[in-house]
């Protein structure tokens, strides 16, 4: 029987990528003020910045679009949209968003308070950054498995209950309910296990609290449960994506991961206790809510993704490729976060160049030095995404510096990632060159985006 797993679809239409040199992507790298973010995507040979709406829609979706119907209100298209997500989550009230942020804005402008306190395994940029901007505390409760990037633990997105329980005992009255990122994306893209998520519903039932999923990579997570979980293996993806959700209240969702489209989002909740004042915020800043900011050729391409995600081959081919491009890097002695995640490889930026001191940044000064190398574009997970100046000038270091190499799905083949592998080991045996780097402008909030550096 062949191990080689490939991808499960034909390409149907390409794309070139244009070649740079190694002097062209210096230049590049400076005019973007040694910031990634501010590349060009032209520039770019292989682009593993996020795996947000940066993914190929399938023959299926483009032929959705076509069927859009664009009308104001009442769009056929919303009521096949509200109908997939009313089958996979069960949750009654549907409202879309243009994308996660703005569910997540959204949903916290109505249900928290000035000095509310949210926990979470992992709260991720912009979930952290909408509830700080409220005066709402995100607190991060993951396992201790989920901050050691060489424990292999299958499930290292679990919250931690006892830490969860004590925040309730000890200031339950500023909590409006929990939260969980299915997979733990700032952690590494680890998995929640089906019995991590029950005990935690539970602990907050105790409490009268209510549970709402970050649901953006459902998918993948529900397929590690199905490959990990004992119990788990003989069910299929969408039971245990549907156990998930009627364990939970509701949920926020970034649709441009795992509904596998370019543009998308929505929350979608249990009771009405939140669902009018949301729809009267949406109205304000989104949209009519049976269109909420986007085209209902949109509408159309999500609902035909969420179902098109469940696919077990699929999502097979997708977890193995973070598995085969961890497989070469620690073949090459680069240290990743272990085990690989659904969605991305996260290389450890401490262990790549120990020779950089926190305050160099060590994770963006490897994304720049990528770029160089090989025209690889990666995110910063670390001190500058989770770090913060304060007002005395001194500087908060986040506990991790991770550099993450998110897969756009559907686009990117094998050689793609064995040049990516080529690289990235070659760099390693040169790290000792790679030059740190200082902040000289940033913004107040969520600044890695548009923050500009300098050499150290």
């Amino acid at each position: 029987m062949p191990q080689t797993r490939f991808e499960p679809f034909r390409i149907k239409m390409v794309e070139p990528i244009r070649m740079t040199t190694r002097s062209e992507r210096e230049r590049l790298l400076e005019e973007a003020r040694l910031n990634v973010f501010a590349l060009k995507a032209d520039d770019v040979l292989i682009d593993f910045l996020t795996d947000s709406g940066t993914g190929a829609m399938s023959a299926r979706q483009w032929a959705g679009i076509m069927q859009g119907d664009e009308s104001y209100a009442g769009a056929r298209s919303f009521y096949r949209f509200e109908a997939a997500v009313r089958d996979l989550t069960g949750y009654p009230h549907v409202i879309p968003t243009h994308q996660g942020r703005a569910a997540e804005r959204i949903l916290f402008s109505v249900a928290t308070r000035p000095g509310d306190v949210v926990p979470s395994n992992t709260h991720f940029d912009t979930t952290r950054a909408n509830l700080e901007y409220g005066g709402v505390e995100p607190l991060d409760l993951v396992i201790a498995e989920g901050r050691d990037p060489r424990n292999r633990h299958p499930f290292k997105g679990n919250i931690d209950l006892g830490r969860v329980e004590a925040l309730l005992r000890e200031r339950g009255e500023r909590v409006p309910f929990g939260m969980i990122t299915l997979t733990n994306n700032s952690g590494g893209g680890q998995p929640v296990s089906l019995s991590n998520l029950r005990a935690y519903r539970e602990l907050l039932t105790r409490f009268s609290k209510p549970l709402i999923i970050d649901a953006c990579r459902f998918a993948e997570n529900a397929m590690f449960v199905k490959l990990r979980e004992p119990g788990q293996g003989g069910r299929s993806v969408k039971a245990i994506a549907q156990e998930a959700f009627a364990l939970a209240d509701g949920c926020t969702m970034s649709a441009k991961k795992d509904a596998l489209v370019n543009i998308g989002g929505f929350i979608a909740l249990r009771d009405d206790r939140w669902v009018e004042p949301a729809r009267n915020l949406l109205v304000l800043t989104e949209g009519f809510p049976t269109y909420g900011g986007l085209a209902g050729r949109d509408l159309e391409a999500m609902a035909i993704g969420l179902s098109e995600v469940l696919d077990e081959d699929y999502l097979r081919y997708r977890l193995r490729t973070a598995e085969y491009l961890g497989e070469k890097l620690l073949a090459g002695g680069i240290q990743i976060v272990e085990p690989t995640g659904g969605h991305a490889v996260y290389i450890d930026a401490r262990e790549f160049l120990p020779h950089l001191p926190p305050e160099q940044y060590p994770a963006w000064a490897l994304c720049a030095a990528l770029y160089l190398e090989g025209g690889l574009r990666g995110v910063e997970i670390g001190s500058v995404m989770f770090g913060k100046r304060l007002e005395d000038g001194t500087e908060t270091f986040h506990h991790a510096e991770l550099v993450r190499l998110a897969f756009p799905r559907r686009v990117y083949t094998q050689s793609h990632f064995d040049y990516a592998a080529e690289v990235i080991c070659e760099l390693k045996a040169r790290a000792a060159s790679v030059r740190g780097v200082r902040i000289t402008r940033q913004a107040s909030q969520l600044r890695h985006f548009t923050a500009e550096f300098a050499w150290a």
